[in-house]
């Protein structure tokens, strides 16, 4: 198929929905960092170019032969190992992390490109062993080959990227036909797990999770616990839920927000951009954003069900399962239903390397859903 053909081939509800949320978000980024008010307009243009970089990348992934590229996924593993291990040496610290690496004056961060690489390389390495995916050893195997990376991206550290890391593998496992068996022994083991880990955080002194967890991330978890005995760790998330609250059904409009405009939100075009929408688009702009996630996340699955190869089923459910992820993770943040951490919101939230690897992820579930198109004389 040439080019031209191709590309009007392609699923373009998907492209119109991606499209709208990503200049929903611009104008949002705009409104969160107060270009109505004078203020530097460099982060409202760095994601219109990154935009514009990514409707290429999308482009280019969705012409791209994958089958053709999943055969070197050890070469893109290692070198996504490097990338990560190159952070830790050379990557600049910023807050108390070192999540960047920066070229001149432009910065990538590793552990989001990692997210579309893992999808990508478990993936096929699942697909490799799937014969036996309900043997010990074999999920052993699987579950260090996806650990690796995670315990790298723990170590600069960045909770969140650690986390969808976590869930791609507990998605691709689940639709590679993990038993239910097995399913039921990790939730019996792994829910008391959890609970015993909170118990830990709620204590006074500390028995194990300090040995985990970076000094700030349990006081995170502190705060969601018990918000009253740390109020200031809690003020991001009590001024994003009042953000949001104060904007009711409609909104108070674009550049209104008494909240947004008036800089009590911290990190309002990234992690607390849902804050932004709530406050100036109100309940109704919400929706409108979370719809327009469901509906991607939908054809994800859609082309999932459709894909005809294990490999293809895999990556495309990875995809739709790190976009559901985030989505309920940054949602969930804003609205103090879960515990402060820092997620961007797919094609909304500000940051070039989390627009790349959203634009990547949809270019590739736009290139399974073509192959998955059956020609005119196909099976004739």
């Amino acid at each position: 198929m040439d080019l031209k053909r191709h590309i009007a081939s392609l699923d373009y509800w998907v492209i119109i929905a991606v499209c709208i949320l990503s200049v929903f978000g611009i104008i949002c980024i705009g409104s969160a960092t107060h270009i109505n008010l004078g203020e530097s307009p460099s982060t409202f243009y760095s994601q219109i170019a990154w935009f514009a970089i990514g409707i290429v990348l999308m482009i280019f992934a969705s012409h791209v032969d994958y089958t053709f590229f999943s055969q070197f996924y050890k070469t893109f593993y290692i070198i996504n190992i490097v990338l990560l291990l190159a952070v830790l040496v050379i990557g600049r610290e910023v807050n108390g992390a070192r999540r960047w690496i920066y070229i001149g004056p432009a910065s990538i961060q590793p552990s989001e490109f990692t997210k579309i690489i893992m999808i990508f390389c478990l993936a096929k390495f699942i697909e490799k062993n799937k014969e036996d995916i309900n043997r010990i050893p074999t999920l052993i195997k699987i579950c260090v080959f996806a650990l690796v990376p995670v315990i790298l991206i723990q170590a600069q550290p960045s909770l969140s990227a650690s986390l969808v890391s976590i869930a791609i593998l507990l998605i691709e496992l689940f639709v590679a036909g993990l038993s239910f068996k097995i399913i039921s022994t990790c939730l019996g083991i792994g829910l008391p797990v959890i609970g015993v880990v909170m118990w830990d955080i709620s204590r006074d002194t500390h028995l194990f999770v300090d040995k985990i967890l970076k000094a700030h991330q349990i006081s995170r978890l502190e705060a969601f616990i018990d918000p009253a005995q740390n109020p200031n760790t809690y003020y991001q998330t009590f001024k994003s839920i009042s953000a949001i609250g104060s904007g009711q059904l409609h909104g108070k409009g674009l550049y209104e927000g008494t909240l947004n405009q008036l800089s009590y939100l911290p990190e309002p075009h990234n992690d607390f951009i849902f804050s932004v929408i709530g406050e100036e688009f109100g309940f109704i702009g919400c929706i409108f954003v979370l719809a327009l996630l469901l509906f991607i996340i939908f054809r994800c699955i859609l082309i999932a069900l459709s894909a005809r190869d294990f490999f293809s089923q895999l990556v495309a459910s990875g995809i739709a399962g790190m976009f559901a992820f985030q989505t309920f993770v940054n949602a969930g943040v804003a609205t103090g239903i879960m515990p402060n951490t820092g997620m961007p919101l797919p094609f909304v939230s500000y940051g070039g390397s989390s627009m790349w690897m959203n634009m990547l992820s949809i270019g590739l579930v736009l290139n399974i859903g073509l192959r998955n198109s059956k020609s005119l004389f196909e099976g004739v």
